[in-house]
């Protein structure tokens, strides 16, 4: 999937998102918000789409959020002006794969449901270890393909048609475990019936 179709795609996600795709993955946002301000104080939220994550944060955390979607962003700075969001710093039109952040500008990355949908997650996650500060965490909440079973063979099937969905459904979670300066230290199966996949990962100090 390009960069293009991803753009594409979201366009045509952007007046229903909210009502489809993010209803549904509306709890594991939550617990995936309230595992971000437990030590989030400068937060950047990669892939903030519509902003339904932006309410969530508590007081205290300044969030940044980028998404390379205007119909998404456009929606996102909606939400923070009728809700008052003070929290929000920016929310700003960027590529994933080439964030316009000096290093270690973060204590806390979130990438919710995006890893999945970026062209070249590895080098996404690059870029997210390298603007994080040593110490500082990831977040990640995703699906990822199962290993076997029913819906192991649907998500195979459905693989051809990422440009249309805007995700790849058969996404490995293998691929967001290969950059060597961050670790896991947890993770969880969140709904709904445990589809989606709570990531806590860490820098590696020096």
């Amino acid at each position: 999937m390009d960069i293009e179709a991803v753009e594409a795609s979201y366009s045509r996600w952007a007046p229903i998102y909210d009502r489809t795709f993010g209803a549904i993955t509306q709890r594991a946002r939550r617990r995936a918000v309230a595992c971000v301000c437990r030590e989030g104080r400068e937060v950047l939220e990669v892939g903030v789409g519509t902003g339904l994550a932006l309410p969530l944060y508590k007081p205290g955390v300044s969030v940044t959020g980028i998404d390379f979607s205007e119909p998404m962003l456009e929606k996102a700075r909606r939400r923070v002006a009728e809700l008052r969001l003070g929290h929000v710093k920016a929310l700003l039109r960027m590529d994933a794969r080439a964030l316009e952040f000096a290093d270690e500008s973060f204590d806390t990355v979130a990438a919710m449901h995006v890893l999945s949908v970026v062209p070249e997650p590895e080098r996404v996650m690059r870029e997210i270890a390298r603007v994080l500060k040593p110490g500082g965490r990831l977040v990640i909440l995703n699906h990822f393909a199962r290993e076997r079973g029913p819906l192991a063979r649907v998500e195979k099937a459905a693989a051809p048609l990422s440009d249309l969905l805007g995700w790849h459904s058969d996404f490995r979670i293998e691929t967001v475990l290969g950059e060597p300066a961050l670790r896991v230290e947890r993770r969880t199966s969140l709904p709904p019936m445990g589809m989606m996949t709570l990531l806590e990962m860490r820098k590696v100090a020096g």
